[in-house]
């Protein structure tokens, strides 16, 4: 019985079963070549049916990097770094800008990265026991997400309409440019405007 090389990780067993693929007999015939596929690896890393790792370290620990899950670290229990969908953005984005939500509330200042951060948890509030009914939100109030809450949300929705329109009326100009009196015909066109 010949000896193989074991490797520390990385053993696993291929069957050899015929070729599954849709394409006619005489074009599976013709192409000899190895298909690589997710499922099987291709026959050239197959030794006896076995895939064997590659042998020198800079594959190895390339392999490596591969198989470790994306974490935080064990100091944050290993806590797994979420796909971003465009929901989960749009809900980081306005945590970022929460200041500007509420004026009575104040935040200590984030940090001055404009990027999202990479590893987080989303949770839903339970209410607590001891709150009366009149403090907990209804069905109706939850929403799927923060800004859907917030923008159905009647108080942040007429601080929002007060603080657009104290901004439109400071870039408001102070009156109409062709009506101002300039230079020495002012009374001349005071009467023109008169007649019309």
């Amino acid at each position: 019985m010949p000896e193989t090389k074991k490797a520390a990780i990385g053993l696993t067993w291929e069957p050899k079963l015929p070729d599954f693929s849709f394409q006619s007999k005489a074009k599976s015939a013709s192409s000899n070549q190895p298909q690589s596929s997710l499922l099987w690896q291709p026959n050239q890393n197959l030794v006896d049916g076995l895939y064997l790792p590659p042998s020198q370290p800079s594959k190895l620990t390339k392999l490596l990097r591969k198989q470790v899950k994306d974490t935080a670290g064990a100091a944050w229990f290993d806590m797994p770094a979420p796909t971003l969908t465009d929901e989960l953005k749009n809900d980081l984005k306005l945590l970022k800008l929460r200041g500007a939500i509420d004026p009575k509330r104040h935040y200590k200042k984030d940090s001055k990265s404009k990027a999202l951060p990479k590893y987080f948890q989303v949770g839903t509030v339970v209410e607590s026991v001891t709150d009366y009914y009149s403090g907990r939100m209804t069905k109706k109030e939850r929403k799927p997400t923060l800004a859907d809450e917030l923008l159905s949300d009647p108080t942040v929705r007429q601080y929002r309409k007060r603080k657009v329109q104290e901004i439109e009326q400071q870039n408001r100009p102070a009156g109409n440019e062709k009506w101002k009196n300039k230079g020495r015909q002012t009374f001349k066109r005071a009467k023109q405007r008169r007649q019309y």
